[in-house]
C-alpha cells in the first residue's frame, strides 16, 4: 500500500499511445481523494478487503474517497465496497468462505492442483509480451489469442461467470459515487473505462474487468468482447490524475 499525488507527467513514457479516460467529464478541482484498487486474483481480492477493513477498524474509512477506480479483482472490490456493506462485514464473509485446511501431509497427491492451464497462460502471455512492439500491440495479441482460443465456445462459460461475478457482490447496482471499472476490448485492444453513466450493468463491467481470456473468455457485452483491465496497467492508477491524495493498493 501507498500514497502518492498523481499528476499527468507521472504517466509512463510507454503508455503514451492511449489518453487519460475520463468518462464522467467530471471537474477534478473540487475533488480531492482518490482510492485505485489493483488487480490480483482472488488473493488480492481478499487481502485488499482485509486491509481496507483493518483501516476501517482504526478509524481511516478509505471507502469514502470521491473516486474509487477498480481493475480486475480490484473491480470485485470496488463494487463491494461501494455496495453501502461495511468493510468489516466483507471481510468477515471472505473468511467464513474460506476453505478448510486439509489433514494429511503437506504435498501428497490429493492437494495437488492441476498446473496445465495456468502453465499455458504464462507460456502464452508470456511469447505475446515478448513479440509485442508497444503497450499497445501487446494488448491486441492478448485480445487476438483469447478470442482465437474460445472460438470453439457455445456461450455457456460467459453464463457461469456472469452468476459467480454476481454471486461476489452484495448489491448489483452501481453506487451514486463516482466508480470507474476497466477492461480491454478484446478485438482493438482498446482501454475501456466502465461508470454507471455507460449503459452497462454493474456485474458485467466487473465480469468483463476481470476476464483475463484464457482461464475465463472474453466476456461478451453488446456486440464488443472484452479482457482484463489489467492488460493495460494493473491498477491504472493514472485515471487518477488531478486529485490531490490518491491511495493505491
Amino acid at each position: 500500500m501507498h500514497s502518492t499525488s498523481t499528476t499527468a507527467s507521472d504517466r509512463p513514457m510507454s503508455d503514451q499511445d492511449q489518453p487519460l479516460v475520463d468518462p464522467t467529464g467530471r471537474l477534478l478541482a473540487s475533488v480531492q481523494r482518490a482510492l485505485v484498487l489493483h488487480g490480483g486474483g482472488s488473493a488480492g481480492n481478499a487481502w485488499e478487503i482485509g486491509l481496507i477493513a483493518g483501516l476501517f477498524d482504526a478509524g481511516l474509512d478509505v471507502t469514502e474517497a470521491d473516486l474509487i477506480i477498480g481493475t480486475s479483482a480490484g473491480a470485485t472490490v470496488a463494487a463491494q465496497i461501494t455496495s453501502a456493506t461495511r468493510p468489516t462485514e466483507l471481510l468477515a464473509n471472505i473468511l467464513s468462505a474460506a476453505p478448510q485446511p486439509r489433514n494429511g501431509p503437506v504435498g501428497s497427491g490429493r492437494d495437488r492442483l492441476p498446473l496445465g492451464p495456468s502453465a499455458d497462460y504464462m507460456k502464452i502471455s508470456s511469447s505475446i509480451i515478448a513479440a509485442a512492439e508497444n503497450p499497445a500491440d501487446m494488448r491486441r495479441r492478448m485480445g487476438a489469442a483469447a478470442l482465437e482460443m474460445n472460438t470453439a465456445s457455445d456461450g455457456s462459460g460467459q453464463t457461469e461467470w456472469r452468476e459467480t461475478v454476481a454471486a461476489r457482490l452484495p448489491s448489483h447496482h452501481w453506487s451514486e459515487r463516482t466508480l470507474l471499472i476497466t477492461a480491454v476490448d478484446a478485438l482493438t485492444g482498446e482501454p475501456v473505462v466502465f461508470d454507471r453513466r455507460s449503459g452497462v450493468e454493474l456485474v458485467d463491467a466487473v465480469a468483463a474487468s476481470c476476464a483475463n481470456g484464457f482461464g475465463v473468455p472474453p466476456y461478451s457485452i453488446g456486440d464488443n468482447q472484452y479482457i482484463d483491465g489489467g492488460y493495460r496497467r494493473n491498477e491504472n492508477a493514472d485515471l487518477a490524475a488531478g486529485y490531490e491524495r490518491v491511495l493505491v493498493l
